[in-house]
């Protein structure tokens, strides 16, 4: 047991820097177009350099960071081309675990399980003070919502992959949800979301894969249809945590 020690700490070292620097980046402490080396990071994180190594590939995998020729790092920006393709990944996995749900069947406690989160959602949204400040508890259900549907696949391969899915910037289900300017336009658009939910449990429930799948996928785009809308509208953009990491089209040539 002790032999397993050291590996068990240094797995959680490199855990622990990877989610600090990876907090640090979306914060906007680490920014985009400055060199960064395991050294400089080490001595920020008062950390070895063997886990900050560790980590800073990890972040390059998930795509935040880019090696440099010269040596070090650099925080990456993305277009909103790229951020979509990462949507609709995500959204082709999800939709991928809800048909198997759906076509293989699985257990109903998991099921039900499943359905309570959206239930507690819908009783979110039905409040009439439905505010601003209700977002986090949202985000929180629709995360479990989300990763319930992934875990209920019992697919140790699917639930790697859909968290790589959601690991990438501004792709997991509740990245772009908090930025609309208004408490009623943020409900009517969750709404549409709950929705889909309802429907993708009930197609669960009634073996119909392909349109559980279809509905997922769709869910996806609510995203997408987030993000335009950011790109779109002067000052929305700026609501959304790591916004300095979208990078404009017209920029992409500079």
């Amino acid at each position: 047991m002790n032999s397993r020690e050291p590996l068990r700490t240094g797995t959680t070292q490199t855990v622990r820097a990877a989610m600090t620097l990876r907090d640090m980046i979306i914060g906007g402490r680490l920014e985009p177009d400055q060199r960064y080396t395991e050294t400089q990071l080490a001595e920020m994180l008062s950390m070895s350099r063997t886990p900050i190594r560790a980590a800073l590939q990890r972040l390059t995998d998930e795509g935040l960071l880019s090696p440099i020729t010269a040596g070090g790092y650099m925080v990456r920006q993305f277009l909103p081309s790229e951020i979509s393709e990462a949507i609709e990944l995500r959204g082709m996995i999800e939709g991928f675990c809800v048909r198997l749900l759906a076509e293989r069947g699985t257990a109903a406690d998991a099921i039900d399980r499943i359905a309570g989160i959206s239930d507690r959602i819908a009783a979110l949204l039905a409040k009439e003070d439905f505010a601003r400040t209700d977002l986090p508890i949202y985000e929180r259900l629709n995360a479990e919502f989300h990763q319930g549907l992934v875990n209920a696949t019992e697919s140790s391969l699917l639930i790697q992959e859909a968290a790589r899915a959601n690991g990438r910037p501004f792709a997991s289900a509740s990245a772009l949800v908090g930025m609309y300017e208004s408490d009623r336009a943020a409900r009517q658009h969750l709404l549409i979301g709950q929705d889909h939910h309802r429907i993708v449990v009930e197609a669960i429930r009634q073996r119909q894969g392909a349109r559980a799948e279809a509905i997922m996928r769709e869910h996806a785009r609510l995203s997408q249809h987030n993000l335009s809308r950011a790109m779109a509208t002067s000052g929305t953009l700026d609501q959304i945590r790591g916004a300095a990491l979208i990078r404009q089209p017209d920029e992409a040539t500079g």
